[in-house]
């Protein structure tokens, strides 16, 4: 004869799991859990704990917006670089030497001398 259904369907004791993520706990003054959860109630959240999680999620979504730039590949710095001395062409002072004109427009192109240290994107000088 087959064993009984009760032999067959232990159960462990305690809660059963609700989920599979970790529980985290944290501690939560009481000022900042009201703000909580009128927050939840003003976005339609059914829990304090989805409430929580959104709000994380909202605020790590907002510190990689913060990262700072990619840097440009040589290519796009280059063609940057060539469409700025066409515009620099464009405007040229015609009354000016053509010495005077290629000193202007390489003044412009490097930029001012206090700011070259500050770029980051451009490997050092060598003066």
């Amino acid at each position: 004869m087959g064993n009984s259904i009760r032999e067959n369907q232990k159960r462990g004791r305690g809660r059963p799991a609700t989920g599979r993520d970790p529980t985290v706990a944290v501690r939560l003054t009481p000022k900042l859990i009201n703000t909580i959860d009128t927050w939840g109630t003003e976005h339609g959240t059914k829990s304090r704990s989805e409430t929580i999680r959104r709000l994380v999620e909202i605020g790590l979504i907002a510190s990689t917006k913060t990262q700072p730039m990619p840097q440009r590949s040589p290519e796009s710095a280059w063609k940057a670089s060539d469409m700025a001395a066409q515009q620099i062409d464009k405007m040229v002072d015609s009354s000016a030497t053509n010495e005077e004109q290629h000193a202007r427009k390489r003044r412009l192109l490097k930029g001012p001398e206090g700011f070259r240290d500050a770029r980051s994107n451009h490997p050092k000088s060598k003066r």
